[in-house]
């Protein structure tokens, strides 16, 4: 590895690190400067602006989610898909927790506007790319006939997505454990009308 990479690798590492506990909007280049006892100029020289280190952070971010979300989760020796998704739920429940219960990438969402930042066509695409993931799961869940083959995998998802969000405002509102166990009794519940006996 380059030393300029190794740098630069550093540098993602500690403005993860701040993001996450005080969200993507407060990383500033003078901030994270400081963190890493570098010069202003020479952090900039890694990125030429502030947005483009936004964007940077929330592509490293995503690197960090599929670490923690969806290698464990194809390493749990799952029998069936019903398997997976909780397994991939764990996981992605675990990643919002490991933020006090306020996930970065829904902190840093910002409504579709004209001038949409870098850092925003990113987080995008990176929420697509986990929600197709999502549905491609219950897609094969249906071809393994564990599932209806009525259920329509996008919706499902929206529905699945839709507790998470929950999650993230009772865990916010009422702490960790209550929200955890209204989530996974929510997902039971869906999950067992998605089967073709239920």
């Amino acid at each position: 590895m380059s030393k300029g990479k190794q740098t630069r690798d550093n540098i993602l590492n500690v403005a993860f690190r701040l993001a996450s506990e005080n969200g993507l909007e407060s990383l500033t280049i003078g901030e994270l400067a400081k963190q890493c006892a570098m010069s202003k100029s020479g952090l900039f020289a890694h990125f030429n602006s502030k947005e483009n280190l936004q964007a940077a952070v929330v592509e490293f971010a995503n690197e960090i989610f599929i670490q923690r979300v969806i290698v464990p989760a194809r390493s749990d020796n799952c029998s069936n898909y019903e398997e997976k998704i909780k397994a991939l739920l764990h996981h992605w429940l675990n990643w919002n927790q490991s933020f006090q219960g306020s996930c970065m990438f829904l902190d840093a969402w910002r409504e579709k506007c004209a001038d949409e930042s870098a850092a925003q066509q990113v987080l995008k695409q990176a929420i697509a790319n986990w929600l197709t993931y999502l549905q491609i799961q219950i897609g094969k869940g249906i071809e393994n006939q564990e599932f209806r083959a009525d259920l329509q995998p996008e919706q499902a998802t929206f529905e699945l997505y839709g507790m998470y969000l929950s999650a993230h405002l009772y865990h916010s509102m009422h702490g960790q454990a209550e929200s955890t166990e209204r989530f996974w009794q929510g997902v039971a519940r869906l999950i067992q009308s998605w089967k073709v006996n239920h």
